[in-house]
């Protein structure tokens, strides 16, 4: 069975760590794209699908 995510069971720390990275990833995602739109390499591609789903897993609640 799985068990549901609770953020509130985490530390204090940990918390305001998770809050300061959703706030970030979406800015950082914003730059990282226009940086692949000009120079696209393989590893700016998959960073960015990288942060594309973490931003996605920071919006829907599921980090």
């Amino acid at each position: 069975m799985k068990r549901r995510y609770n953020p509130y069971i985490l530390p204090p720390w940990l918390r305001k760590v998770r809050g300061v990275c959703a706030q970030f990833i979406i800015p950082i995602c914003v730059f990282q794209g226009i940086r692949t739109i000009l120079f696209p390499f393989t590893l700016d591609v998959l960073l960015l699908t990288v942060l594309i789903l973490l931003a996605i897993a920071f919006h829907f609640e599921l980090l």
